[in-house]
């Protein structure tokens, strides 16, 4: 790559935390950091992204030095935006997720369509805006990520009209009739149209994306490009939108679910466990996105159904805090509790509890373990864009044994359908079933579906998402050829 890179999101993937000597800047995990992170290292550039709200002087002052330490430790630096209480309040935990999260995982009944947010969503954007505007170069490659930053493109372009902007959507897109709730929706859809290009995680979404412009913007012409992705073209620029399915380091979590220490833990989790127990796993963040009431509710189910099966299997959800200052999820997580309480209640024998429930994040070691020893994976969220957690557990299973039980609508089934029981959430019967057939599943039926899934994420990994993204950041071609 000889262009400069700006990547932005819309925090820095980074944590500050106070010790003896002062502030020191702490790495985040997640999937974004693990994609960008190699090509940043690569190629240098610059990382752009709030790094939390105003502090005082001397707060900001050694915040900006641990920085630059890091800045001549790698290739890259950081850009850090910082933000007002009002400004994280309205944009971040107002518009971007009691609106555009909402609405966009077909939930529109959670939205709360304030108009303050609004005004306080195009205030941050033009934020990033001004700060890319000067750092960056006329031909710089500038990759926005997410629903947070969808009006930064438009404000870019005016000043940079030769850089080339591209966009990824981790999250779902929906279609016309749950999009028209927005009442912004015209002017974000005009905006994202500034960009290159738009990744979308799944062709569902693409077919989405499109029908909304259709819908919502009637002057636009859509033709067909390279690589079977859309060419739209609308007020003069061309704009190439294709599905680019997110993955993981596939290589990264086999070897680190095979080291010393994990098999160690692994070897311990096993030997608390009777021999005849099948261990299954829910791993989440708190969302109600996640589907983990109607998840519980369709365990319980279970229970009921199959009393022969009780002290041989165990459902351990773990759920990591999130989003807790929103409104919702401190409702959320009573919620989740008092199912946890009522079924275990329901169900639970001297010596064995159906449920051992975990709110907290787990170290990494404990997380590939846990991959390890469960039987069954249990992912079933209401709308996923992806759903990494899924990924993650079929690169572990080394025996090629292990069932996933997987939501129709989370981004993966596309790619995952080819081994997993794919079931709707809402139906709680048809989980129920499911959960009988992942228990009871042999183990030649186990290794037929596991084989398929892992050879589905080992070739559709991490290094192949972003090659293939990357390949599609620049300008389109003339020749494309009408749909």
């Amino acid at each position: 790559m000889k262009r400069d890179l700006i990547i932005l999101s819309n925090r820095l993937p980074l944590s500050f935390e106070k010790g003896e000597k002062g502030l020191h800047a702490k790495q985040s995990s997640g999937g974004l950091v693990t994609a960008l992170e190699p090509l940043l290292q690569e190629h240098g550039g610059i990382w752009v992204g709030s790094a939390g709200t105003e502090q005082d002087p001397e707060h900001q002052k050694q915040m900006r030095e641990e920085l630059s330490v890091l800045a001549r430790q790698h290739h890259y630096r950081y850009e850090p935006i910082t933000l007002t209480l009002e400004e994280q309040a309205k944009f971040y935990e107002g518009f971007s997720n009691e609106i555009i999260w909402p609405l966009f995982h077909d939930l529109q009944s959670r939205c709360n369509f304030d108009p303050s947010y609004w005004e306080f969503y195009l205030q941050v954007n033009a934020k990033f805006a001004e700060c890319v505007n000067k750092i960056s170069k006329r031909n710089s490659l500038i990759w926005i990520n997410d629903y947070q930053l969808m009006q930064v493109a438009p404000l870019l372009r005016k000043k940079l009209p030769k850089a080339t902007l591209v966009f990824f959507l981790h999250i779902p897109f929906p279609p016309p009739d749950i999009y028209e709730k927005l009442p912004w929706g015209r002017q974000v859809l005009e905006s994202l149209l500034s960009h290159t290009l738009i990744g979308l995680q799944t062709a569902r979404d693409v077919r989405n994306f499109i029908a909304c412009l259709s819908a919502f913007l009637p002057k636009i012409s859509v033709t067909r490009a390279a690589g079977g992705h859309r060419m739209v073209q609308f007020d003069g620029r061309r704009t190439v939108v294709g599905a680019f399915p997110i993955s993981i380091d596939f290589e990264d979590f086999e070897r680190g679910s095979d080291s010393d220490d994990v098999r160690r833990r692994a070897s311990t989790l096993r030997a608390q466990q009777r021999n005849d127990m099948v261990t299954i796993l829910g791993i989440d963040r708190l969302d109600y996105t996640k589907g983990i009431p109607e998840r519980l509710k369709a365990f319980a189910l279970f229970l009921r159904q199959h009393p022969e099966l009780h002290r041989k299997t165990s459902l351990i959800q773990i759920v990591v805090p999130s989003r807790e200052s929103i409104p919702g999820y401190q409702v959320l997580k009573a919620e989740i509790e008092r199912l946890v309480t009522q079924v275990n209640g329901e169900f639970a024998e001297p010596g064995w509890v159906p449920i051992n429930y975990i709110h907290r994040a787990l170290p990494r070691t404990e997380l590939l373990a846990l991959y390890r020893t469960s039987r069954v994976a249990f992912i079933t969220p209401l709308k996923d864009g992806m759903n990494l957690v899924a990924k993650e557990y079929i690169a572990c299973r080394h025996e090629n044994d292990g069932v996933l039980i997987l939501s129709e609508f989370a981004g993966a089934a596309t790619e995952l359908k080819v081994g997993s029981l794919l079931v709707n959430p809402y139906d709680q019967s048809a989980v129920a079933n499911a959960l009988a057939e992942a228990v009871t599943m042999d183990e030649a039926e186990q290794r037929r579906r596991m084989t398929r899934l892992r050879n589905q994420v080992r070739k559709a990994n991490l290094a192949t998402w972003l090659e293939t993204f990357m390949a599609q950041a620049e300008p389109p071609h003339e020749d494309a050829a009408t749909a």
